[in-house]
């Protein structure tokens, strides 16, 4: 298979918005509970650049079968050269091994956008997402237990990180 990734435009915001909204009810993929309209994802949307924090829709055949965002880790110089990756994918793209490639694809080009390291923050109980970026070589660098609350369970978040450059 080869996947296509172009730079996400404002145009394709409702695209963004409509794959990110289909994983909430799964309480798998994101804290948040509730979905999200364009307007609320604007910010992030332009936080975003093709130099050194791209965010890529993904397609297959030409149709669009998820996206995935570099996002800054912590906001302090210091930190630049290390980015969060956020892959999400709709659910008839899911469990086909679009993930795995699109994970090669972002660590092959991390270093071009001046990015050594790499992390996934990555809900404990979300073990396809784990087993995915344990497989490509990310080791668990901590856990940050039950810090999210959602239908009054308690959920912990896993961080995973690889040295990339």
């Amino acid at each position: 298979m080869t996947l296509q990734f172009e730079d996400a435009t404002p145009d394709t915001l409702e695209t963004i918005v409509e794959i990110y909204n289909s994983v909430i009810p799964g309480r798998m993929v994101t804290a948040d509970t509730e979905t999200v309209r364009c307007e609320d994802k604007l910010d992030w949307f332009l936080d975003h650049n093709p130099e050194t924090r791209p965010l890529w829709l993904v397609k297959n055949e030409n149709i669009i079968i998820g996206w995935v965002s570099f996002n800054d880790f912590y906001g302090r110089p210091a930190y630049a050269g290390t980015s969060e990756l956020s892959i999400y994918l709709r659910e008839t793209a899911r469990g086909k091994g679009f993930g795995k490639e699109i994970l090669q694809v972002c660590m092959q080009r991390a270093p071009a956008l001046g990015i050594h390291t790499l992390l996934g923050f990555i809900f404990s109980h979300n073990l396809p997402s784990l087993h995915l970026f344990s497989n490509a070589g990310f080791q668990e660098w901590g856990v940050l237990k039950d810090v999210a609350i959602m239908d009054g369970n308690n959920y912990s978040l896993s961080i995973l990180g690889k040295k990339v450059a």
